[in-house]
């Protein structure tokens, strides 16, 4: 069952769009204003977010580049602003597809469909061919990018699973911090070097076993490493 996001403040339209979603199989999840959406797109994983841009508290763009910047969950911007500027503006800070209101619900639905196909076939087709990277138990199939403890699949964000993979394809190298954000956040990223720290935690508390060390070691001072 695909998880939806519907971060919209008209709260009849955001009733009304759950409620289909709803009708049509989907789990959704339902913000009316962009800062509870921005927080719920990043402490949760969603299949797919609809987005409106006229937000309060924060706006619809700013949502979107902020979830870009942490995540690939697809996002379809929800908006009567119709201006070519908005859309070119949307689709920049990470938007994925764009729907002007007033929309027919079988417009949208529609669409979260075809975005759902579409990354359907981009992972089966990853499938085909796996190059794999190993640390004991744990293991990486990149293309398809699932990570798995021995027989147990875990579930990672982009950003999890790209920290994870640095630091395997680096085993006994020590990466510092700045590293590690510029390989993983970007180097004209404005997020702080202490965010490193935080998705640290986050694996560990999804790779890690009660009672065993971790696999990801600090070196104080410095940074992080898995050693051989």
């Amino acid at each position: 069952m695909s998880r939806i996001l519907i971060i919209e403040d008209e709260e009849n339209l955001a009733k009304f769009v759950d409620m289909e979603l709803k009708h049509e199989g989907y789990d959704t999840d339902v913000e009316l204003d962009g800062r509870a959406g921005l927080e719920a797109a990043l402490n949760q994983d969603f299949d797919v977010i609809l987005l409106d841009l006229m937000l309060p508290e924060l706006n619809g763009i700013e949502v979107a580049r902020r979830v870009r910047e942490l995540k690939d969950t697809p996002i379809i911007i929800m908006t009567a602003r119709d201006s070519v500027i908005d859309r070119v503006s949307g689709l920049d800070h990470g938007a994925d597809d764009y729907i002007v209101k007033p929309f027919a619900i079988e417009e949208l639905l529609a669409r979260v469909r075809a975005l759902l196909r579409r990354i359907s076939i981009e992972d089966g087709n990853n499938k085909e061919h796996q190059t794999t990277v190993n640390y004991k138990d744990l293991t990486i199939e990149k293309e398809n990018r699932v990570v798995r403890r021995g027989d147990e699949v875990i579930n990672l964000t982009k950003r999890e699973y790209e920290l994870l993979l640095i630091l395997m394809e680096n085993i006994n190298v020590v990466m510092s911090r700045k590293e590690l954000l510029s390989k993983v956040w970007g180097y004209d990223s404005k997020v702080e070097t202490n965010v490193v720290d935080v998705y640290i935690r986050y694996l560990r508390n999804k790779i890690d076993r009660p009672g065993e060390k971790s696999y990801i070691q600090t070196v104080r001072g410095t940074g992080y490493v898995i050693r051989s």
